[in-house]
């Protein structure tokens, strides 16, 4: 009687299979918790059909799961795709991170579909991809980091040497928890920032507050990032400019933008769609100011690094 050869390890086999453009979005999917097929297409892959393609494959080896929520007035949206636990092992490997519960999958997956502001996550997330997306066909661009709202959870991650330890102490209640953080590059320069995704289903008094908490950060900080206000329209950015405006010496900077101008424009958010309260015109991402005294991890505007890939 023949012997049976050994099956070999989902893990390896997954790990025999995947690309270095695979293991960027398992890692986006482990930090973000869900993507759309079209952004995923958007970010990383050359045509949708070659997208879906390679979702298929990485569903079947159990890299990827997805679920398709329904719409309101009928029909479905696009499949949203998470990590299976084969996708979380794999990242917890590629990390050096002890292995996670065996339905870690199972667990994010049924707090996503039922999560109440999935639009809202994926709306923050999606200002993220376009950055990835623009870097895809701008080679002079790049988003270097992409932090989620959950690396900001502690108010321990906001404190920096030099600063006021009170940011450790007081409570994460007083300070910003954005929903992620970003460092930009473009042609040697580059710029860290924050994001506030707004759907305008808030009170315009809950982005003032939010406002708020940044003054209060950075006035017991040595660093200071721009904080994007990503909002629907421009009548919502219109008003939000008009209670800033009452704000009495305003040190943060902020910036805003609209969704309906990016899209008549078709604009990336590294295209010149940024307005700064009390001034003229629109800037660029990479043209918007900042403070932060570690120039290895973020150069300052004055003091510009070499572009590598132009060498």
């Amino acid at each position: 009687m023949g012997k049976h050869l050994p099956t070999a390890d989902p893990l390896l086999r997954l790990q025999a299979s995947i690309t270095a453009r695979d293991d960027r979005l398992l890692g986006w999917l482990y930090d973000h918790g869900v993507l759309t097929t079209d952004q995923i297409a958007a970010a990383l892959f050359p045509s949708l059909d070659f997208t879906q393609r390679r979702l298929r494959r990485l569903t079947a080896l159990r890299a990827v799961d997805r679920f398709r929520p329904n719409k309101a007035d009928g029909g479905s949206h696009p499949y949203h795709y998470v990590l299976d636990q084969l996708g979380y092992d794999h990242v917890h490997a590629q990390r050096g991170l002890p292995r996670g519960r065996r339905d870690q999958a199972r667990r994010r997956k049924q707090s996503l579909t039922s999560r109440p502001d999935l639009p809202h996550l994926l709306g923050g997330n999606q200002v993220f991809i376009d950055l990835a997306a623009h870097a895809r066909t701008h080679p002079d661009g790049d988003l270097v980091r992409w932090q989620p709202a959950s690396a900001y959870h502690e108010p321990g991650t906001l404190y920096r040497e030099g600063g006021d330890p009170h940011i450790i102490i007081a409570g994460a209640t007083g300070f910003p928890r954005p929903d992620g953080a970003g460092v930009w590059t473009e042609r040697g320069r580059s710029v860290p920032f924050f994001l506030e995704y707004d759907t305008g289903g808030e009170h315009l008094q809950v982005l003032i507050d939010k406002v708020i908490k940044y003054e209060r950060l950075y006035t017991m900080s040595t660093w200071a990032w721009p904080v994007l206000f990503h909002v629907p329209s421009a009548r919502r950015e219109a008003n939000l400019h008009h209670r800033l405006a009452a704000v009495s010496d305003l040190a943060t900077v902020i910036a805003t933008t609209t969704a309906e101008l990016r899209t008549a424009l078709a604009a990336s958010p590294a295209h010149e769609v940024w307005q700064l309260p009390g001034r003229a015109g629109r800037h660029r991402l990479i043209d918007l100011p900042y403070t932060d005294s570690d120039h290895d991890e973020y150069p300052t505007h004055d003091q510009p690094v070499p572009d590598e890939r132009a060498a």
